[in-house]
């Protein structure tokens, strides 16, 4: 992850934010995450787009690691862990917001996703 000044590939911050969440899963990730808070793992491999789990662990350390996401565990035995965004990841709210209007507007057949009901 380049969020370090040190390990920046450039000054870009659009580089650098597309460092933390420009593949193709993270925001997606988020997304699910700003409609519910504190989500387990299961609840997040169950999504519609079907994120292979061990991508998913990879986003969830990766987003944890940049400030992203906070990991508060559950359960001790088995180790079990809940997520939910930080203040920094909810900042992310609108773009996610933005690219969903975009996808609306310019890709027909598609629509905004509904928050999920709670379990």
């Amino acid at each position: 992850m380049a969020t370090d000044v040190n390990t920046r590939r450039s000054d870009c911050s659009i580089a650098n934010t597309l460092d933390i969440v420009g593949d193709r899963w993270t925001l997606l990730i988020i997304r699910d995450l700003l409609f519910r808070d504190g989500l387990r793992y299961a609840d997040l491999a169950g999504a519609d787009e079907a994120i292979p789990t061990n991508t998913l662990a990879a986003r969830l350390r990766h987003l944890e690691d940049a400030g992203i996401v906070q990991r508060t565990p559950y359960s001790d035995r088995p180790p079990r862990h809940s997520y939910r965004l930080t203040d920094r990841g909810r900042s992310l709210g609108p773009v996610v917001d933005a690219m969903a209007d975009w996808g609306v507007a310019n890709l027909p057949g598609t629509r905004r996703r509904l928050p999920p009901t709670a379990p």
